[in-house]
């Protein structure tokens, strides 16, 4: 961060902001109105702007993306229509991982307890096969392990288990996922 003091200035750099302005006209005019089924432009597009995408990534139109360097999606993950990715810090997203319309992945946050606010920022990942469902909001420094289903609207404060059905304000396990196939 560049200042500490969020009432007197920007939290980050000039070229930090003049990338975002870039990528922000990018997402309007190339990524934004893109037809649906053109996941491979918008994932070549994300990786102009050096975020590590894998293969057969599904990236649909609608979703906002605050910084894509700061972006790493495995093979074969989709991202829903709506989805907020609020990178201010890392985000990694595995393997055939889900993240569903209207979810919030929310890396920044601000320390209160300092009169100047200052941002705080902290990676999130969510691992292989998990799946985030609809409007979720997954807090700052959040883990949500390999297999793990989130429920809709669930509010994600601490870090979720390996292949556990999770949901509520706050998230917590619920039961065992289980494949039936």
């Amino acid at each position: 961060m560049v200042n500490q003091d969020t009432l007197t200035g920007p939290s980050f750099s000039v070229k930090n902001r003049m990338a975002r302005v870039l990528w922000g006209f990018v997402y309007l005019l190339l990524f934004r109105f893109s037809p649906k089924p053109f996941h491979g432009w918008r994932s070549f597009l994300l990786s102009c702007f050096g975020a590590k995408i894998g293969k057969d990534v599904h990236v649909y139109p609608a979703v906002k993306i605050w910084a894509p360097w700061n972006l790493e999606l495995s093979n074969e993950c989709g991202i829903g229509n709506g989805a907020i990715l609020y990178s201010q810090g890392k985000i990694v997203i595995g393997k055939r991982a889900v993240i569903s319309q209207g979810v919030n992945v929310c890396t920044g946050t601000h320390n209160y307890t300092d009169k100047g606010m200052p941002l705080i920022t902290k990676s999130i990942t969510i691992g292989d096969y998990a799946w985030v469902a609809a409007e979720a909001f997954i807090h700052p420094g959040v883990t949500i392990a390999e297999g793990c289903v989130i429920g809709a609207r669930s509010v994600v404060t601490t870090d979720m288990p390996a292949w556990m059905v999770c949901a509520g304000n706050p998230c917590k396990p619920i039961k065992k996922r289980q494949i039936l196939n």
